[in-house]
């Protein structure tokens, strides 16, 4: 299983589409490692600077339709390769969605006040997140701020989590 937990890097934008996560220009590289310094360089947000700002970064906040656009496993790669395994937004492309749990990725859905409220307290600030699956709670701290709230996460999509992937849960149970 992978880490989940790690600093933030929100986005404050909906509907960042696939192309924009990792440009179709780059989706002839032959590893996912190759897309890596690619990752983000299309996404237009104000003061956003992908050369420095997804370094040490584990996690996006951002707001709705995350991963609309192509159906494309890069995209989940992109992210995966900068050390990114969880992505927070108030729903997702469903394609984009899947691909992120059958790379072994969490793609969690919180109410869009939810979200707010955590750009509101969070944004602009180093703030850490840690992941209990097991518990399906997020923790985000700052500073002396602290926000603690659960998610929901399918049965099925939580194995393929436990277990790295799809490739690696089909491994396990066929």
């Amino acid at each position: 299983m992978k880490n989940f937990n790690g600093k933030v890097l929100f986005l404050d934008r909906s509907d960042i589409n696939t192309d924009e996560i990792i440009p179709a220009k780059y989706l002839t590289e032959s590893t996912k490692l190759a897309l890596k310094p690619y990752t983000l360089e299309d996404l237009e947000l104000a003061g956003f600077d992908p050369k420095t700002d997804l370094a040490d970064k584990a996690a996006i906040l951002t707001r709705a339709n995350f991963g609309c656009g192509s159906s494309r496993e890069h995209a989940p790669w992109a992210l995966e390769m900068n050390g990114i395994n969880v992505v927070i937004a108030e729903n997702f492309a469903r394609i984009f969605r899947q691909n992120m749990f059958n790379c072994g990725l969490l793609a969690i859905e919180l109410p869009a006040e939810k979200i707010a409220q955590l750009f509101d307290k969070f944004a602009g600030q180093v703030t850490e997140l840690a992941v209990d699956l097991d518990g399906h709670s997020l923790s985000f701290t700052c500073a002396d701020k602290a926000e603690k709230l659960v998610f929901s996460i399918s049965s099925f999509d939580e194995a393929l989590v436990r277990a790295g992937g799809w490739v690696d849960y089909a491994d396990q149970k066929y």
